[in-house]
């Protein structure tokens, strides 16, 4: 199946505009998930061995999640569930609607098989996400919820945006996840520093721990991080009890052609690989199995999925990968774990 879409559907795909086919997917999938035969279909064919293992306090099938950033507005979540996946993230939601960035801000580096975006945080808002999930819940597979901040919201007022946010949803999220790294909202990166970092994830923290059900965080850090930023963020992720997903996109061109440098936005796709697993491996090496992992950036392949899971991560995530790889990716990212005997640390 991933042979034919690589042969054939992601040519016709590549004619077309990147972010007009990833809105047409996106409304294919909203409309197939109301048809079972269709679901049962999807399901039969994305069929493949599990990897039970239990991460955060989360059972989870297997250890491939979709990333946030793919259904942004947690719409198309019953038929994504389909294909596979171990679990899905959903988002990124802020707490008011927000148009993003001005169109084009999304392209392919075909070549390279990669993704440049500036997309912004569009989304329908927080309330619009939570009515949605409403209706599609419960899944067959935990569901993260992505949360940031409002593009007009200052960064004095942010640790009270991403609580805002977190309030709204918190009842459809089996996780989730704080996005402080993505290079397209102004000053967003800012928010890694140790003291700014503390202030935001405290009274989110704070806040669910005085629920029924105290639910797991996770924060999604940028691969350009400095030594010192990584190494304050990891004290305070083993400190705080919360997860760290290494990593978002990069503002780093080194690993593309020239003629790319002038593009604004964050690069994912097979040249984030190095820096992200580079930025993984030394997590790893600070939060010492403390706290929960989850590895995303350049997963084509089983064997680049592996890798991760070899450097320290307990979950991985993909999603340019799907664009290059086809729907079928998780399937043959779990055939590739089955050959070669893989089992999580953390299976219980």
């Amino acid at each position: 199946m991933g042979f034919l879409y690589r042969k054939f559907i992601r040519q016709l795909l590549f004619n077309l505009n990147p972010e007009l086919v990833h809105d047409a997917v996106i409304k294919t999938a909203r409309a197939a998930q109301r048809v079972e035969l269709v679901n049962s279909v999807v399901r039969l064919l994305s069929r493949a061995k599990d990897f039970p293992l239990t991460v955060a306090g989360i059972k989870f099938r297997n250890p491939v999640g979709l990333a946030a950033g793919f259904d942004k507005n947690c719409e198309a979540a019953r038929f994504m569930a389909g294909f596979g996946f171990g679990f899905l993230e959903l988002g990124t939601v802020t707490l008011r609607p927000q148009p993003g960035n001005p169109k084009p801000r999304l392209f392919r580096l075909r070549d390279d098989h990669a993704i440049i975006n500036r997309m912004g945080f569009n989304n329908a808002g927080a309330f619009d996400a939570a009515r949605s999930l409403s209706r599609l819940l419960p899944l067959p597979v935990p569901v993260g919820i992505s949360v940031g901040k409002n593009a007009d919201c200052t960064m004095d007022e942010a640790p009270r945006n991403y609580l805002e946010t977190l309030k709204i949803m918190y009842d459809y999220g089996d996780y989730f996840a704080v996005n402080i790294s993505s290079p397209n909202t102004l000053q967003l990166r800012s928010l890694h520093g140790g003291e700014k970092l503390k202030r935001l994830v405290e009274p989110m923290l704070d806040f669910a721990s005085g629920q029924k059900k105290v639910k797991p965080f996770f924060v999604k850090i940028a691969p350009d991080l400095e030594d010192g930023d990584l190494a304050g963020a990891a004290a305070l992720a083993v400190e705080k009890g919360f997860g760290l997903i290494a990593t978002n996109t990069t503002v780093n061109r080194s690993a593309v052609p020239a003629y790319w440098r002038s593009y604004e936005g964050g690069l994912s796709g097979k040249p984030l690989r190095e820096l992200s697993n580079t930025i993984l491996a030394k997590t790893a090496a600070l939060v010492k199995g403390k706290v929960p992992l989850i590895g995303s950036g350049g997963i084509s392949d089983g064997a680049t999925a592996l890798e991760k899971l070899s450097l320290g991560a307990d979950l991985v995530q993909v999603y340019s990968g799907l664009v290059y790889e086809g729907p079928f990716l998780v399937k043959e990212i779990l055939e590739y774990l089955g050959r070669h005997h893989w089992h999580s640390p953390r299976h219980h």
